[in-house]
């Protein structure tokens, strides 16, 4: 029987080991897993749970950006996105992602 996995999508973050072993840390099981790996090599022999998306060095809109497998969100599970995992769900919704007037590091508000 498979365990309850969750699967952390590495879209080129430096800290996408340390977000599966924070994961870990909590007793839950999670696989780092490249963005592009396909469907079948993700989701098969697993009990997928929710998916991290990490950040990454990208922008949605540069055009060989990283982009969002379908199947995170035709799955309907759970999704957080962290930095550049939350532009692309924001950009994959139909959101918009624009600069911000100075970097932000730590909480932040942020206009919905």
């Amino acid at each position: 029987m498979p365990h309850d996995t969750i699967i952390v999508l590495d879209f080129g973050s430096q800290y996408a080991q340390l977000i599966a072993r924070r994961v870990r840390e909590q007793h839950v099981y999670s696989e780092l897993v490249h963005w592009d790996e396909p469907a079948e090599r993700v989701l098969d022999n697993r009990s997928v749970k929710g998916f991290i998306l990490s950040g990454g060095p990208a922008s949605v809109y540069e055009p060989d950006a990283p982009t969002l497998p379908s199947y995170v969100l035709d799955s309907g599970l759970p999704v957080l996105g962290i930095c550049y995992g939350m532009q692309l769900l924001a950009y994959n919704l139909g959101g918009r992602v624009a600069p911000a007037q100075a970097r932000e590091y730590g909480p932040a508000e942020i206009e919905i």
